[in-house]
């Protein structure tokens, strides 16, 4: 989409916020808007926007982490960003800007649509991804990270969910021919699980294939507590999580991930 296209489409969308915005009051504003998703988590946000979407697309949530806090979630190519977006009163903050109204805030999308990244990218705002739009496939994607996160087994999950599996966060690692341990940036999506030096590093140190991955699991023989390893032909990783909880759901995602890889391969 042309840039002066990406305008004019933002106008009509913009023109359509005015006409709905009499009947608006100042506490629903930012959830009356068309691509705002309510009850729409993180994880959901991500499988949405990674299926359904393309690059540039975008929504609002609400935060998962911080009460009266929205998130907007953005597809930058094969990742998903998340930026929060702050109410303030009657005015909205979000980055270094604050707006007195919804009105200020879409119309900022419309004229400036570029966010810039933490790695220092700029990402671009093309396409609002409106809540009316029904996606069954996302929803069963949505219901395979709640089996996760409520301890069903591995058979109780959903069959679909391609995109599933963006998890990302730090976790220490046990180093290959040194024995050291070092905090390094995780970040879980497709097939690959990438690690980087920080949360800031655009290229990562290694990039862990899991269709070469044949187990991972809850480790106890290392002194540190909440690790778990990844087992490979020519190397087992130890990683170590920060809680319990944290390291079983690496281990609950990955082992997912591990299952779709099976369940393809046998269909071939």
């Amino acid at each position: 989409m042309s840039h002066r296209a990406h305008r004019a489409s933002w106008r009509n969308f913009v023109e359509e916020q005015e006409d709905l915005e009499d009947d608006q009051t100042e506490d629903d504003d930012l959830e009356s808007l068309g691509w705002f998703h309510e009850n729409l988590s993180r994880h959901a946000a991500e499988a949405l926007l990674l299926t359904n979407g393309q690059d540039g697309s975008y929504l609002l949530r609400k935060s998962d982490s911080k009460a009266n806090v929205y998130s907007l979630s953005v597809r930058a190519k094969e990742s998903v960003k998340h930026f929060q977006v702050h109410p303030c009163g009657t005015s909205i903050k979000f980055g270094f800007n604050e707006f007195l109204s919804v009105k200020d805030f879409i119309q900022h999308f419309a004229n400036q649509p570029l966010i810039g990244s933490e790695s220092g990218t700029l990402i671009l705002l093309k396409h609002p991804y409106p809540r009316t739009v029904e996606e069954p496939s996302i929803y069963e994607s949505v219901r395979v990270h709640t089996a996760m996160q409520t301890g069903r087994s591995e058979n109780d999950l959903v069959p679909v969910a391609p995109s599933l599996g963006t998890k990302e966060g730090y976790l220490i690692k046990q180093g290959g021919r040194v024995k050291s341990w070092k905090t390094r940036w995780f970040i879980l999506t497709r097939n690959e699980l990438k690690y980087y030096k920080d949360q800031l590093s655009q290229e990562p140190i290694r990039t862990l294939d899991l269709n070469e991955c044949s187990a991972v699991q809850f480790d106890y023989s290392q002194e540190k507590v909440n690790c778990f390893c990844l087992v490979f032909p020519l190397r087992t990783y130890y990683l170590c999580a920060k809680t319990g909880a944290e390291a079983d759901e690496w281990i609950r995602i990955i082992r997912w991930k591990m299952s779709q890889i099976r369940r393809q391969t046998t269909r071939r």
